[in-house]
């Protein structure tokens, strides 16, 4: 084939199946199989192969995926995406409607045109079309700042790569990228058959999805998407926020079929109170409305705070709230040894996900709330992703049901049961109990510990069952023959869990302290003692006394820590990891001497809404600071999120300097900008 014949064809086969993508994805509307656009497809791919130079960057062949990521750059929002005040319930909708009208000097009697919208429950994302072509995907981020993650987005089969119609210079659509209900449970049935962690809810698949360093395992979850608006704009209008809907539309950009302009806030209730009941219809996870004033003049008059339009409310459907029954009450033994009594239920469909067990914490909280088995109870998602009992139903009680009482010897190994004064835990102190092995060979390949992938509950069990590995050290010394005969499992996976082991070796000392699993040393213990104590056999050997001189670190830590390596089986134990090639040694950062973070102790306080409290004190780590869990006369800034309490008070009491997330966020970048 000649090039300008290519040429051609390389072109018209892109225009009908970016055509072909819209009637599927967008309109639900196919006009043709699935076998002839995946003829098209390969005819293109192979031309492109043949013609590099006429690929074009929105050629459907690049929605599968790119070569994987090492970073995120950051994107600048020329238009914010700012966060949107709430509404908990019907009165305070109505008093939104008050307040923005008095702030406009309108007539609280005269009705005010709104439109509604489903909040999706997904990622916020920015697209950028210049000329019609997509050539920037960008997170929500701090709403002024996010991550690009174009490559990503060009697989979601609903994002046009090029706008249909007669597109303006520049666009930006905003939107909602979602995982549909059934695509989510598809994911955690895979996830479950390979023995590996499932996802709490869609919103969280959704969000780790978009977020990948390889784009082909993007496009491997079939991700979609509601655009809600738009941001930078040039060479378009509009005078509503209706028409600006169907600008998007008109470009080929998806929209939910459920939005519904109302006359006034009335309306805009009944739509709120309608769709508080209706939702379970949808195969997509929504957590409220979206309520926005229509006028796009009034808009601009309303204008915003720091946090959010005025002219817009997120209206919050209150928690999911079902019916079932407890059939039974189990107990699980952790790897501290601790019991915990564990609900099981008739299983139910509760805001995205089938739940059959909820954690009940302890024996004191089953008879606080005086659950029984047998009883019908009353769950919910606790923060709309664990499941909680709330109440039993007393009324449906037969008679039949059975107080819960913890045993007095360990379920798994039977030893006797001990509880430590003071404390409400009551622990199985048998070393060699199985559970506690196998919870804590588990907790070893943790993410946050020694991140093995692969290393679930089933291999796990299996590897100690058949006594290859006694103690997690032991993994160091499997050879593939003996993991690639375990059920399940194949030469290739068989290799892929021994190079997760054998990259374990180097996850540095902080890591390897967690992961030890000692009694009261979680992660904000085991980076304080690594800040304090250059190697493992420097704590070993540390008395409790020079333990308590460490920050956060009290008695009851410090304690423990002498406790566990007093035990015979550790005396040696540094010494045996080093054999095995495992850094037991403090990785010392780069000098990080005349940044603004060198040498500075920052405490988190209150919820973190656009990273999670671990990734924001590695940031600080990483950047030569401290971050400590208590406020202090030495602390130098307090980070405090929504529902910040006691440290928040204390900070402001001390004088301290508070900064919220978007300004430690603008703090990190201009660290890294200077450097």
């Amino acid at each position: 084939m000649e090039r300008e014949e290519a040429r051609e064809r390389i072109e018209e086969l892109s225009a009908e199946l970016n055509y072909h993508n819209y009637l599927y994805y967008v309109l639900d509307a196919p006009e043709i199989s699935d076998e002839q656009y995946d003829a098209m497809l390969v005819e293109l791919g192979r031309l492109e192969e043949q013609f590099p130079e006429w690929r074009r960057p929105d050629s459907p062949t690049q929605r599968v995926g790119a070569a994987p990521s090492e970073a995120f750059a950051v994107v600048e929002h020329q238009v914010p995406m700012l966060s949107l005040d709430k509404s908990f319930d019907e009165d305070e909708l109505i008093e939104f409607d008050r307040r923005l009208k008095r702030f406009l000097s309108l007539d609280e009697s005269e009705p005010l045109p709104y439109v509604c919208e489903l909040k999706i429950d997904g990622l916020a994302v920015s697209l950028r079309y210049e000329n019609g072509t997509l050539v920037q995907g960008a997170t929500r981020g701090d709403g002024r700042r996010g991550e690009d993650i174009t490559a990503n987005l060009r697989t979601v089969r609903s994002i046009p790569l090029r706008l249909q119609g007669d597109a303006p210079a520049v666009i930006e659509a905003r939107g909602e990228v979602y995982l549909p209900v059934p695509e989510f449970e598809r994911i955690n049935s895979e996830r479950a058959a390979a023995d590996e962690p499932l996802f709490a809810n869609p919103r969280n698949c959704a969000a780790g999805s978009v977020r990948q360093l390889d784009p082909n395992i993007t496009a491997s979850r079939r991700l979609d998407i509601f655009c809600y608006g738009t941001g930078q704009l040039q060479g378009a209008s509009f005078e509503t926020h209706t028409e600006e809907l169907e600008l998007l539309r008109s470009l080929g950009c998806r929209i939910n079929p459920h939005v519904a302009a109302v006359a006034s806030i009335e309306e805009a209730r009944d739509y709120c109170h309608d769709w508080t009941f209706r939702r379970g219809e949808l195969d997509y996870a929504v957590d409220g409305v979206v309520v926005k004033v229509d006028n796009v003049a009034l808009q601009q008059q309303a204008g915003s705070t720091s946090h959010g339009p005025r002219w817009a409310t997120a209206y919050k459907f209150p928690a999911v709230e079902v019916e079932t029954v407890v059939r039974d009450i189990e107990v699980t033994v952790a790897r501290t040894g601790q019991l915990t009594p564990v609900a099981i239920m008739e299983p139910v469909f509760v805001d995205g996900s089938t739940v059959s067990r909820a954690i009940l914490h302890n024996e004191d909280e089953v008879r606080r709330k005086d659950i029984r088995i047998g009883d019908h109870v009353v769950i919910r998602k606790a923060g709309d992703v664990i499941p909680e009992v709330l109440r039993p139903l007393p009324e449906k009680r037969t008679g039949d049901e059975k107080q819960f009482a913890m045993p007095s010897d360990c379920p798994v190994c039977g030893t006797a049961l001990e509880r430590i004064e003071g404390e409400i835990a009551i622990r199985c102190p048998n070393l060699n109990c199985p559970a506690r092995r196998l919870s804590l060979l588990t907790h070893w390949g943790g993410r946050q510990a020694m991140d093995i992938d692969g290393l679930g509950d089933v291999v796990a069990m299996q590897l100690l069952d058949r006594c290859l590995v006694k103690r997690p050290e032991d993994l160091y010394k499997l050879p593939v023959e003996q993991v690639a005969a375990l059920d399940r499992m194949a030469e290739k996976s068989a290799q892929n869990l021994i190079d997760a082991i054998e990259a374990s070796r180097q996850r540095g000392l902080e890591r390897l302290l967690f992961a030890l699993g000692i009694l009261h040393v979680g992660r904000t213990a085991a980076a304080r003692l690594t800040e304090h104590f250059a190697s493992l056999r420097e704590i070993a050997d540390a008395s409790q006394e020079e333990l308590e001189q460490v920050p956060d670190i009290g008695p009851k830590i410090a304690e423990s820590i002498v406790g566990y390596f007093s035990r015979p089986e550790n005396l040696d134990l540094p010494e045996r990891l080093e054999a095995l090639g495992i850094s037991t040694r403090r990785e010392e950062r780069a000098e990080a001497a005349g940044t603004l973070f060198a040498g500075k102790a920052f405490v988190f306080t209150g919820t973190l809404e656009q990273m999670t409290r671990s990734e924001a004190e590695e940031m600080v780590k990483n950047l030569g600071g401290r971050a400590t869990s208590s406020v202090s006369g030495s602390t130098d800034y307090v980070v405090a999120g929504p529902g910040a309490g006691s440290k928040l008070e204390k900070a402001r009491e001390l004088g301290l300097e508070v900064l919220t997330e978007s300004e430690f966020l603008e703090m990190v970048h201009d660290e890294a900008q200077a450097h």
